[in-house]
This record gives C-alpha cells, structure tokens and sequence, in this order.
C-alpha cells in the first residue's frame, strides 16, 4: 500500500462529497435556460386535473395533463429507484477505468465521468417523466406513440426488449462466475460452464417459471444491501492492504492475470479514445429510463417538481456508489480489474466469499424479475395478444429464452463487453436518442404554449441525442476492438 494510493482516493472521494448538494438544489443541476427541469419553489410545476386536457400553468409557462399520480411517497420513491439503478453494472466499472488508465491517477477523471454521466441520466429520466405529464403516456412505449407516432412505436419496444435481454445475460454471465468461485472456495473445482448449467436448471428455471413474482419483490431490496455490503468489504480489504504488492496476503490465491498490476496512464490517459468505453458502460449502468413513465404515474401528487426530487436524490446516491465501488476496485488491482471485480479476489478471502454469496442471492431473486420484462417484450413484438398467452406458451417461451440466454453466457466471458457495447448501442439509444426525439415532437405538439424556455431546451436534448450517436459509434467500435 503507497502513499500515493491513498493519496488519490481521499481526492477522489473529496471530490464526491459535493455531489449529493447538487442534486438537492433546485437547479444547480440543469442550466438557467432549462430551468423548467427542476422548478423553483416559487414557480413549482402544479397539475390540474381538467377533465384529462392540456392546461397550462400561468405562473410557469408549462403544459402539463391533469391527475394527481399514485400513492408512493417520495422517500419510497427514491428507495425504489436507487435500487432500479443500482444492479451488477457497478462492479464492471473498475474495467472500464483500466480500458484507457493504469495508474492510480486514472480514477480521477473516471469519477469525474461518472458524475456527468450520472448527472445527464438523471437529467433524461426527468425528461421522460415530463414527456408522461404532457401527453398522458403510461409506459415508454406510449409515450412514443403519442409523440413521434404509433407506426415506428415498434423501434423503441425491440430496444427495451433487447436491453433487457442483455441484463439477463450479464446476470447469467456473473451468476456462471460467482458459483464457480464459491464453489472453489470450498474445495468443488468446477468449470465455468458446469457451474452456469447447475445453477440455471436447479434455481433460475423454476424461478422464471412461476406464474405470480410477487412473493419475489422483497428479495430485490437485497441487491442494494448486498452492494453495500461489497463497498465495504473492498473499502477494508483496500485499506488493509491485503491485496497490495509485493506482500499482499491473499496474493498468492490470484491468478496472475487478476494480480494488481500499475504502470504511468494517469489522469491524461482519459484523452485515449478507450475511455469511451467507459462511457459507454456508464449508459448501461444507469440505464432504467424504460421505467420512468412507471416511476412517474406511481408517485403520490406527481408534480414535476417532486417527480424530480425523487429523479436527481436517486441518482445522486447511486452515483456515489458507482463512485466508491469503481475507485476501489480499479485501486486495488489497476489495469488487471476484470469485467466483473469480485473475480479479482482470493476464493480463500472470507470477507470477499461473503460479498459473492451476497450479491448471487441477490441476482437470483431479481433475475425471474428482468426475465418475466424480457419474456414479455418478445411477446409484444408478435403481437400476442393477451389472451392468448397461455401457461402453456409462456412455459414454452421461458425455455427457449432461458436456453439461449445460457448458451450465449457459456460463449461470452467478458461482462465488460456486454456492458459497453450494450450500453453503446441500446444505452445511448433508450437514454439520449429516443428521449430527445419525443421531447422536441411533445413540445412542437404544444405549438403557441410552449415557453421560450421549453423550446430552448429542445435544442439543449437534441445536443445530447447527437452527442448519444457519437458516443455510441465510437464506444461501440472500442468495445469491439477488446474482443480477443
């Protein structure tokens, strides 16, 4: 363990300890010419309900539909969100610092791109909140529909379902990881595959099988334990220095491709083109814009003002976690953070065994839950209606999909892969692209109602859905250059 090490993550730490301010100020956040984002106290977002018509707020400038939301609470809210967002993307971050850094300076920049990029995700999750106060829409889908049309509504249902389709696979893929390595730990050294086929058949199956997942939804309150469980564990094992060169504890457990490795690419390392796949890994970590339209409807009196207190909080708190867990991580281990961290450390690490069983727990009850999304995605793109969805088809559905999830996760290995070239491609497409076409259709719809401001920050979206292309293509190709 070095000075130096040290030195970096209490600056990089420093750094985050601003940004939860941020998020709660009222507009600190979004540029004064966007100030419609997140409302002053005194000019606060106030819907009416007229018989379901557009009403405008005279002391705002803004068009918004009636109603008066669900019955969640702000706090649940914002419970439920940072748990949306909070999933296994975080513990592949490290990599995407070690695609373009391998010195401890590395993590400077990369929190610092995190924190945007957490920043302009929070920003489109308010942005289609918005769109839903607009037009009335209940899902992403509809909010498309009532916006850009109903024809080419088939354009962002297959993305969802492919993204979702891709955070199964990432689950099975870290699933397939987690076992092998528990079951070592315990002296049943098993491949990779052995260990995917057991788990998939013995518990996933008959968990995407059941009919009703109700009984499951408490489980998924886990996954944030158990992630805050592993930041705490990789805050002590760093800090103990027990995984540090040259005399480490647990360095003789680690392969030598998982042995911390440092060289000289610090901070300015982040000019290096690589570093978009970072970007890139950030979209597909923070992607759960497919659920704002439900986060939106559920809220107790959903105002936009309160709809983004909950967005930016949520978002804020994730953050930081991204923050901790990708600074530990890549300061553990530099340019040898694998696609997913707690492959790094020893099978023998009592501590580290803990946070894998934690986090496989918890993936094995959420995973029927992005499963049953996946499942019923395909089912809208045929087109199958509701009544004809049998249990005999969904059982036949759920088999085919769960087989092709896991010969997929037998052929890929690389988790990081998944996550950038994902999060390039489907990521930049749900957060940036698709949001800023809606939003500048929603506000030209408005015609004469629209504020100057509103129609200002169209052009603000649309900077962000180009810039979402850009990072795509350019992500998306970097992702491709690391397959071996």
């Amino acid at each position: 363990m070095t000075i130096n090490r040290r030195i970096f993550t209490l600056l990089a730490f420093s750094a985050l300890a601003t940004f939860p301010l941020v998020c709660e100020s009222k507009a600190a956040l979004i540029p004064s010419a966007h100030k419609h984002v997140v409302l002053p106290r005194s000019t606060l977002l106030k819907k009416s309900f007229n018989n379901g018509e557009f009403k405008k707020n005279e002391s705002s400038g803004v068009t918004t539909r009636g109603g008066g939301g669900g019955t969640v609470t702000v706090s649940s809210e914002i419970m439920n969100l940072v748990k949306a967002i909070v999933g296994v993307g975080v513990l592949s971050l490290s990599a995407g610092v070690a695609a373009f850094g391998d010195a401890p300076g590395a993590i400077i920049p990369a929190v610092t791109l995190i924190a945007l990029m957490g920043t302009l995700a929070g920003y489109e999750f308010s942005i289609i909140g918005r769109i839903c106060s607009y037009t009335d829409a209940t899902s992403y889908r509809t909010a498309w529909e009532k916006t850009v049309g109903e024809a080419s509504s088939w354009i962002p249902a297959f993305t969802v379902t492919f993204k979702t389709f891709l955070a199964v696979l990432a689950y099975s893929m870290v699933l397939a990881d987690t076992f092998k390595s528990l079951l070592e730990s315990v002296g049943l050294p098993v491949s990779r595959t052995k260990s995917l086929v057991t788990v998939t058949i013995t518990t996933l199956l008959p968990l995407c099988l059941l009919k009703n997942l109700s009984s499951l939804a408490p489980f998924s309150l886990l996954g944030i334990m158990g992630m805050l469980f592993t930041c705490a564990a990789m805050t002590v094992r760093y800090f103990g220095g027990t995984y540090a060169a040259p005399d480490g504890k647990f360095l003789s457990d680690i392969p030598e491709n998982f042995l911390p490795k440092f060289g000289d690419l610090g901070a300015s390392a982040v000019l290096n083109p690589k570093a978009f796949i970072l970007l890139c890994m950030l979209s597909t970590a923070y992607i759960c814009h497919f659920n704002a339209p439900k986060f939106y409807i559920e809220l107790e009196n959903n105002t936009v003002a309160r709809f983004n207190k909950v967005v930016f909080t949520s978002f804020g708190i994730s953050t930081v976690i991204f923050c901790i867990a990708t600074a530990l991580g890549f300061l553990t281990f530099g340019s040898n953070s694998s696609g997913f961290v707690l492959s790094n450390y020893s099978t023998n690490d009592t501590l580290m065994k803990i946070s894998r069983l934690a986090v496989a727990f918890a993936l094995i009850f959420t995973y029927p839950l992005v499963f049953v999304g996946c499942r019923e995605g395909v089912l809208d793109l045929f087109n199958v209606q509701k009544e004809k969805r049998t249990n005999a088809l969904l059982d036949k559905i759920t088999f085919c999909l769960l087989t092709l999830i896991t010969l997929a996760a037998m052929k890929v290995k690389d988790l990081s892969f998944v996550l950038a070239f994902g999060g390039a491609t489907l990521g930049n497409a749900l957060i940036y692209i698709f949001p800023a076409l809606m939003f500048r259709k929603a506000i030209k719809d408005m015609g004469e109602g629209a504020s100057d401001a509103l129609k200002a920050e169209v052009k603000f979206t649309n900077l962000l859905g180009i810039l979402g292309i850009v990072f795509g293509c350019i992500g998306g190709y970097m992702a491709l250059t690391t397959i071996n």
